[in-house]
């Protein structure tokens, strides 16, 4: 690991603490928006994942596999010998 990912590692920490703490202080005054801009991204992502996934799906090129080889009909099967 090298340290470019450790600052963005500590970055992104700290974003999350600062923005926790917005959170918070929005609940704590009461604000409609500090519950519905956190929901409205969290169904924009899913919806936007449901999108992907089924697109995905959608446009999927899979080769179907051959078929298996047919059982040989010339090769007879092998006689039991009678010798003990």
């Amino acid at each position: 690991m090298n340290d470019s990912s450790r600052t963005q590692g500590w970055a992104i920490c700290i974003g999350s603490g600062l923005l926790g703490l917005l959170f918070l202080a929005g609940i704590l005054r009461g604000s409609y928006w500090a519950l519905a801009l956190p929901i409205a991204v969290l169904v924009f992502f899913v919806l936007g994942l449901s999108a992907w996934v089924g697109y995905t799906i959608a446009t999927i090129q899979v080769e179907p596999e051959p078929a298996p080889d047919p059982p040989d009909a010339d090769i007879e099967p092998a006689s039991p010998s009678g010798s003990a």
